[in-house]
Formats: C-alpha cells, structure tokens, sequence
C-alpha cells in the first residue's frame, strides 16, 4: 500500500503553516516505520529550499485556476491506479481538492481527508457566505467521496457532523516527536514570569485579542510578568496596537523564529498560552509541553481533554480575557509557592510522551489506510 500526503505547499517544517509542520512529521514517522509514503506538494514555487528529509517528495506548479491540477500531477495520480494507493488530503475549502477528488474518484483512488480544523464553528463562520455557497458546491462533493474524515478532535468531529451526519469519520491525534532542550547563550534575566504564544499572528484563528487584554489586565496585577509572542502573521500590527496597552516593556514581539532558536525560546517560558478559537491540534502547544512548559488552552486546541488528565495546565472554556487572567493567577500562585520552578514539567513530558507518542499511534494511521482501501 502506497500512502501519498497531497498538500499545498512542501511540508516544510522550518514554516509557520501548521499543516505542513505536522504532514512533515507524520510521513516521517511512517518512513521510518517501513510505509510506503511520500509527499506530493502543490506549490507556485518548484525549488527544493526546504531542509533535508526523509521521505520522497514530489513538487507539482499550481494553476492560475484555482481548480486546476497540473498535467503532471493529473498523469501522476493516473499512474498509481493500478497499485493499492491511498491519497491523503490536508485541509479544507480548497478547489484544487474537489478536481482532485473528481479525478481520484473516476480512478478508483480512495481519499482520507483532514480538515485540521476548517469545519470547527468559529472557523465556519468566516467568510460564512462565501464557505456555505461554494460548501453546497464543492466541499460537498469532496466530503461525500471521501473513504474517511480524518479528525484530530473532538470539535472537528462536532464540525463535520453537523456537516453531514453520515459522513465516515475516523478520531485519531497526530504523534509528536519531542525536541531536544537546547542551551541558550544569552539566557533572559531571572525572577519574570515569562508568559509565550508561538503562531500566526491572524486574531480570527488564534484569539490574540483575548491573549493581550487578558495578559494586559494580569501584567498590571502582576510586575514581572512578561509576555513573549513568537510568530508573524497578518494582524501584526494590530497585535502591536494591543501590545502597547499593556504596562512598558511587558511584551515582547519576537517575530518569526525556527529550529534551535525557537526551541530555545519556548525552554524559557514558565507558561505558554494558546487562546485559539478553533484548531486542528496546534504543534506549538506540544512542542513547550514537551520542554516542560505548563500551558494555558482553550477547549477550541483539541487538547484541553488531555491537558485536565495529565494535570499540566489550565483549560479555558472560551476564548475569554477574564478567563484566562484567573488561570494565569493560578499558574502563578504556583511558579511563587516553587520559588519559579517547574512543578507540573513532569505531567507535562508524561502528556507529551504517551498520548502524543508516535509509535502507540502508527498502527491506528494504518489501519485508518487499509479501512479506506476496502470501503
């Protein structure tokens, strides 16, 4: 059985793009567990500037239609029709799938497709009109045909079905390999409570309105308090406009970071906070956890099921300023009664290490395959 991850974009890790972070670390996992895998990008760029990896990859032009797929791409997929072949697709309300998923289906192809979070409420609702026209249209189609909904939680499973109830779904989180802690040369200053966030700056997904009024209310009950935001997106200057309301020199804008240098970033935090209001399963969040960072999350993240049973963090029912001021006070309540220690970074590496631990996981992505392969 081949399994092709087709995706937009190169899986390159070194990204702020979620999908592409998590599609590179689930075909890595599968090559070095002995599957037949490879990557098939769709992207305006054909150059290989990504890191070296471990399994095979194909680049395809996109089209200037939207729906087109690339002839190269059309005879490539053709071409696997006569082997088991398995196409997973990532993410959603995209034309060039419902061509994709035309031409997989007159194949014989079956398709598993994971939404990463695009049919949550919140995610719904933007550009609301414009989704349920061309939804009725093309996603439809795409849904229908496809052998199984790939979902990473429980709100994506809530999403599709009120979708379509009768959509095949499959409730399966994605692995996570965790990162090796790194030395910082220049470590920050001692005695802050260093709160972060890693992501795209885009306040519709990310809720970072919520995260700046809510840490600008705790940074004035709070003096050492500080805010690291990590990331780069389209709301950058409204985060900045926010981030000037909170007390002087309390948040920090970091701008884009990757590899060593990230990782040596999220090690210095005491806490690490995601206010999404909707989400596939964020990686950021895992990759401090794994470092022993506790974490504030939103129920939206997916992860808030496993943050309450392994005891690492707070969990916020929404995106809420309120909220997330008192789960922080209590955070901090903790990093004080530990003169700024970790307390909870054995709960955190344990979460990280068992739920999240790629080889427990494999099986159920193959199986997953083969279930599609017979439908």
């Amino acid at each position: 059985m081949k399994i092709i991850h087709l995706i937009l974009g190169k899986a390159n890790p070194e990204r702020m793009n979620g999908v592409n972070k998590v599609v590179h670390a689930l075909a890595t996992q599968q090559q070095r567990a002995g599957a037949d895998v490879a990557v098939w990008g769709i992207t305006a760029d054909l150059s290989d500037n990504y890191p070296a990896r471990e399994f095979a990859t194909r680049l395809f032009l996109a089209q200037r239609n939207p729906f087109s797929l690339a002839t190269e791409l059309r005879a490539a997929l053709r071409q696997q029709a006569s082997s088991p072949t398995v196409v997973h697709l990532h993410g959603a309300f995209i034309p060039v799938y419902f061509s994709a998923a035309r031409l997989l289906t007159s194949l014989g192809i079956p398709y598993v497709l994971t939404p990463h979070g695009s049919y949550s409420p919140a995610a719904m609702r933007k550009s609301g009109f414009t989704k349920q026209v061309y939804g009725r249209v093309f996603e439809s189609y795409l849904l229908r045909r496809a052998a199984r909904v790939h979902c990473l939680g429980q709100s994506e499973i809530t999403g599709v079905q009120r979708l379509n109830a009768k959509l095949p779904t499959a409730l399966l989180p994605y692995g996570f390999e965790p990162p090796q802690p790194v030395a910082v040369a220049t470590p920050a200053a001692p005695g802050r409570f260093r709160v972060g966030f890693c992501g795209r700056l885009d306040d519709h997904h990310k809720g970072l309105e919520c995260l700046l009024a809510g840490f600008t209310e705790f940074a004035r009950q709070v003096p050492e308090a500080e805010l690291w935001v990590i990331g780069d997106g389209p709301d950058r200057d409204q985060v900045t406009q926010w981030a000037a309301a909170a007390p002087a020199g309390s948040v920090q804008l970091l701008g884009s970071r990757y590899g060593d240098e990230k990782i040596g970033l999220l090690g210095q935090l005491d806490v690490f906070a995601h206010t999404s209001h909707y989400e596939g399963l964020p990686t950021a969040v895992l990759e401090a956890v794994a470092l022993g960072v506790p974490c504030v999350v939103t129920e939206a993240t997916n992860l808030g099921s496993y943050v309450r049973e392994y005891g690492c963090g707070e969990v916020l029912a929404t995106a809420t300023p309120g909220l997330l001021v008192e789960a922080l006070h209590r955070l901090h309540a903790r990093w004080q009664a530990t003169a700024g220690g970790r307390e909870l970074a054995p709960q955190c590496r344990q979460m990280v290490g068992t739920a999240f631990h790629w080889p427990a996981l494999l099986p159920a992505y193959e199986q997953m395959y083969r279930q599609a392969l017979a439908a």
